[in-house]
């Protein structure tokens, strides 16, 4: 199986996951990268995945669907591109000869789902959209901090090794917050350098793991001794009326 990033708009990624004859494309807000590729690799397109209802993921679906016939498949409670299969969590979708498990993760929009699998030989890949990032999260735009935090853990208890696919370019800046929240975590000042070398070459940061994202991430630490003391330093009675968690998420919506 070959995992590709293809870039769209000012820093979103399309995922194109494909086995040299078929593939998928998750959240395609643009039609033309996904075309490109497909005529580039010679592959047929079986399947699209959706993970919410945000025009930077739908804005390319009808197009793809009408050149290719690939199958549509997306949140069972938000509005989205017809005809499609809506999924709930629980359920599986088969795709490539993989079983992708659909998860509940609300937060960012409140029907937001994600797609993991595993890989036979290879690690697991998570098709996390705008719900997990790497350093980071997705701004709540529809759900709680709740809804949220208990999105992340879900995700977060997936292997280690599992290959954190999300759908946006936003690691070099949510590093700069979490170096601010954490400034003495050793893995994330190791992790920052190595994402800026990378940027440095025109490369993609994605994907992380989550072995990884457990260290560095600070919405996965939220209830870490350092962390739960920078939250108090920013906002000690929003932290204790909300939490950590929704300290942090508010701290980051204002941090520049």
């Amino acid at each position: 199986m070959k995992l590709i990033p293809l870039p769209a708009f000012d820093d979103n990624y399309i995922w194109m996951l494909h086995d040299g004859h078929r593939a998928l494309v998750v959240d395609p807000g643009d039609a033309q990268p996904v075309l490109a590729a497909l005529q580039r690799e010679n592959l047929q397109l079986q399947g699209i995945l959706v993970t919410h209802h945000h025009a930077d993921h739908t804005g390319g679906v009808d197009v793809l669907r009408t050149a290719t016939d690939a199958a549509v498949f997306g949140p069972a409670f938000e509005l989205m591109p017809e005809p499609l299969q809506r999924v709930y969590g629980g359920e599986q979708v088969p795709l490539l000869g993989l079983a992708f498990q659909v998860l509940d993760v609300p937060g960012h929009t409140a029907g937001h789902i994600a797609y993991f699998a595993e890989v036979p030989g290879e690690a697991p890949v998570l098709f996390c959209g705008d719900t997990l990032f790497s350093g980071g999260c997705g701004r709540l735009f529809e759900g709680t901090a709740q809804q949220m935090q208990a999105s992340l853990a879900r995700l977060a208890a997936l292997p280690g090794a599992t290959r954190v696919c999300c759908a946006h370019e936003y690691t070099l800046s949510n590093l700069k917050f979490a170096v601010e929240v954490e400034p003495d975590n050793p893995q994330l000042l190791a992790y920052q350098a190595q994402c800026q070398a990378l940027r440095e070459q025109g490369l993609p940061t994605l994907p992380s793991t989550l072995e990884t994202e457990r260290l560095i991430n600070p919405f996965l630490r939220s209830e870490q001794p350092t962390i739960l003391a920078s939250a108090r330093r920013f906002d000690a009675q929003g932290c204790a009326h909300n939490g950590a968690f929704s300290t942090l998420r508010q701290w980051k919506n204002q941090y520049r």
